[in-house]
């Protein structure tokens, strides 16, 4: 499943440069209005950033049935950026922009307020407890996205893993976030309106049970 090495990858998504924005500070505090030009949306349509893509499938689905919500999806791998692309252009989706970008930094990316919800899905549990700083759950980044989300912005998450899913409960409740939504086993409960990831499909083919929760900013 992991994507490999392309060491052409860097040359190829930039010459799409409406569509991956090396440099989001430029447009920090001006989404909407990039948007806008872009799509015709509305310039309060809802900011939704995807914080590490997989493949893209699940950003891609979300700006092909959503087409009047404006899409980030932000990762730091070209290739994984590539992969994204590749579908935003099959689809033709103008709501949605790739960013190659470092997630430790995104609160230079986007003005406090910004962004409408947040989805963290399947991202690397860091199982190690002196790697517990690296999740993207922890209340470190929390804080970030925190900030950077509207009162009553939401963060959407799943993972595979359990250990990493009940320490993210703990983070989310001590970084000021409503938890709701909370099942141990998606795929049993029929959610609707729920996008799988690649890494879902094959866990859910190996019988792995998916954890997920929305956490609220109050």
């Amino acid at each position: 499943m992991r994507i490999r090495n392309n060491p052409k990858a860097l040359e190829i998504i930039k010459q799409y440069d409406e569509i991956v924005i090396f440099r989001p500070g430029e447009y920090k505090g001006n989404w909407n209005e990039y948007f806008s030009r872009r799509t015709g949306n509305k310039e309060d349509a809802p900011i939704r950033a995807e914080l590490g893509m997989g493949r893209g499938r699940f950003i891609s689905t979300n700006g092909l049935l959503n087409r009047d919500i404006n899409f980030i999806g932000i990762d730091l791998r070209h290739e994984i950026i590539l992969s994204a692309l590749s579908k935003v252009l099959e689809m033709e989706l103008q709501n949605v922009i790739l960013i190659p970008y470092n997630i430790l930094d995104i609160e230079d990316a986007f003005e406090p307020s910004e962004v409408d919800t947040f989805y963290i899905n399947f991202c690397d549990p860091w199982p190690k407890v002196r790697h517990a700083k690296r999740r993207l759950t922890h209340r470190l980044f929390l804080g970030k996205y925190r900030t950077l989300l509207k009162n009553g912005g939401r963060i959407e998450f799943k993972t595979d893993s359990r250990e990493l899913f009940d320490f993210s409960i703990n983070e989310f409740k001590a970084s000021g976030f409503e938890i709701l939504d909370l099942t141990y086993d998606l795929h049993n409960e029929d959610y609707p309106g729920n996008i799988t990831t690649e890494y879902e499909e094959k866990f859910i083919k190996k019988g792995i049970k998916i954890n997920r929760l929305e956490a609220v900013k109050k």
